[in-house]
């Protein structure tokens, strides 16, 4: 599994539609409005990198009232909870 998260600026007044078009697509795990340089925080889970480059750059940079966005991809995950298992289902 690749996560990845992304940092998104949407444009002004479009946060909430931004948000809930994100969470209907394949992909992304959650999304979470944000104080700070960023409006939107949106967890991706993939089962490849070839997954995220297709999720990211055919889908989040195709959707209208994104001003910006900063890809970060995890390399490890520390958690209380077994995220792999969590999110394996259908992989």
């Amino acid at each position: 599994m690749v996560t990845a998260i992304v940092l998104l600026r949407a444009e002004r007044g479009k946060v909430n539609e931004v948000a809930e078009t994100l969470v209907e697509i394949d992909g992304v795990s959650e999304v979470y409005s944000v104080g700070g340089r960023f409006d939107l925080v949106v967890i991706l889970r993939v089962a490849s990198n070839e997954a995220l480059a297709t999720l990211v750059t055919e889908k989040l940079q195709t959707l209208a009232g994104i001003c910006e966005t900063e890809t970060l991809i995890a390399f490890r995950a520390q958690s209380k909870h077994d995220l792999e298992s969590m999110f394996s289902i259908g992989m």
